[in-house]
């Protein structure tokens, strides 16, 4: 597994105020694990609690590293300054939230590759997630991806 601390926003589309992941803290070709802090005027903050749909796109943005990798021929590629992806939601299954973070909590989130589909222009993926504050699970999910290189 890489182990080397990678700039999300090298190559995911999102950007404040929708971006929340800060790192990618290791990364193989079947799971990821992300960091990031819960700062104040955060998008999903609700009296300072950081909401279920907050949990979801910290997923979702965390999944998408791994699902992207497809569309791309190397590793060296994955991590090009100019990489642009676009990704969709397509399911959510078998989702429980055990626990909301509050305003400066680090999360680190999970998601293990469980199955694939790849074309040359696109790829669909089931991943499995899971959330952590420390040693507390907050959430876990099935989630399933739509990803494709955006096209400049």
């Amino acid at each position: 597994m890489q182990t080397q601390t990678i700039d999300i926003k090298k190559y995911l589309p999102h950007r404040a105020p929708m971006l929340m992941v800060d790192d990618i803290l290791s990364i193989n070709d079947h799971e990821v694990v992300t960091s990031f802090k819960i700062t104040k005027g955060n998008l999903f903050l609700k009296s300072n609690i950081f909401v279920e749909s907050g949990l979801i796109e910290n997923a979702a943005q965390t999944c998408s590293a791994i699902v992207a990798q497809p569309l791309f021929t190397s590793t060296k590629r994955f991590l090009k300054k100019d990489l642009k992806v676009l990704g969709f939601i397509s399911a959510i299954k078998n989702l429980k939230v055990h626990q909301l973070p509050k305003t400066g909590g680090l999360l680190h989130t999970k998601a293990v590759l469980g199955s694939r589909y790849d074309t040359d222009d696109y790829a669909l993926c089931t991943m499995f997630c899971t959330t952590f504050q420390k040693k507390n699970l907050l959430f876990e999910a099935e989630i399933n991806l739509f990803i494709q290189e955006e096209k400049l």
